[in-house]
């Protein structure tokens, strides 16, 4: 256990945890919602800190990416926790273990700056904080991305975006690419399916487009809960009202965790989505989870139409850097 910075004393003995949206007030010797941060003598401790769960190389396009360091590799990590309850999560296995004593007791610790050292012997261009909610065990995650700027590398979130105001003045300073879930468009979606609000994660889409750190955002498809014509266009009009360029990417779901009983998101669905997309105005919208089928993979300019950057999957088959070939037009995103 390492202290949690992200909090601070309560009455009674209780803190406040800082990391999120839900500010979770603890009672001594009681977990927060994210089973990860725990009262400990009037003192929020992190349990998972140093303590990853699952460690990968992976392209930067399975974050998903596109139009941050194309074809670069990230070393991925996550923990335990999360301050959702998606009842589809894919990764829930990590994100919903709770009591986890003998799971953490199994862990090596893994300092930041190992993190990095092994980062840089696997020359991975970037850390990605994935697989579970970066937010619980944020400050392991900014103690890796100070070591890792001051190593060369960028530091990546994959996120639910429900941060706490403290996180965000913590968090874009220090992270250089966020890809944020936009699950839905209605508050009801959020509290019945995923357990949290939907206005934090818009006000966190705006911040991190405001300061002026690069994001794009995904919403996984669900038939029957988030899949109507109003919705899709709802996300996509706000994506575009936050700037055109910023890409979306939208992705079919698979039954997975406790949501069984809803269907495979059919791939005329999500092609409809791409279109609705392209509708409301933005510039970049990208299908996932298709399997080949006719994904929407290739950046193409905006300007003229060219193809810039060419994908299979998330293996980048050809590119000309971020700059179209044909017009010289340069598109938004962050080069090696």
């Amino acid at each position: 256990m390492k202290p949690a910075k992200l909090s601070r004393a309560d009455e009674g003995g209780a803190v406040k945890c800082l990391a999120c949206a839900h500010g979770c007030v603890i009672a001594e010797g009681r977990p927060g919602r994210c089973g990860v941060r725990r009262n400990v003598e009037g003192e929020l401790q992190s349990l998972v800190y140093g303590l990853p769960a699952a460690v990968a190389l992976d392209p930067i396009e399975k974050k998903p990416l596109y139009h941050f360091l194309p074809s670069s590799t990230a070393l991925s990590l996550g923990t335990f926790g999360c301050n959702f309850t998606c009842t589809f999560c894919q990764n829930y296995e990590l994100s919903q273990a709770r009591n986890l004593n003998d799971q953490l007791s199994r862990l090596s610790c893994t300092s930041p700056e190992a993190v990095v050292q092994l980062a840089l012997r696997e020359r991975a261009s970037s850390i990605a904080c994935t697989y579970n909610e970066p937010a619980v065990w944020a400050e392991y995650a900014l103690d890796i991305a100070v070591i890792a700027r001051e190593a060369g590398l960028r530091t990546v979130f994959v996120s639910n975006g429900f941060y706490s105001h403290e996180l965000l003045d913590a968090a874009l300073p220090l992270v250089d690419a966020f890809n944020i879930d936009l699950k839905s468009f209605s508050d009801g979606f959020y509290h019945r399916v995923a357990g949290g609000r939907l206005q934090p994660v818009l006000d966190a889409i705006r911040a991190i487009h405001e300061a002026g750190v690069w994001e794009e955002v995904t919403s996984l498809i669900i038939p029957g809960l988030n899949d109507s014509e109003d919705e899709v266009r709802a996300m996509a009009h706000f994506v575009a009202s936050v700037d055109p360029e910023v890409p979306w990417h939208v992705s079919r779901f698979f039954p997975m965790y406790h949501m069984l009983d809803r269907p495979v998101t059919p791939s005329a669905t999500i092609d409809r989505a791409v279109q609705i997309g392209r509708e409301e105005g933005l510039l970049y919208v990208y299908s996932g989870n298709l399997a080949g089928q006719d994904e929407v993979s290739d950046t193409l300019c905006p300007n003229c139409g060219a193809t810039v950057i060419e994908r299979h999957g998330y293996a980048v088959t050809a590119r000309t850097g971020l700059t179209c070939p044909a017009c010289g037009k340069r598109l938004k995103g962050v080069e090696r």
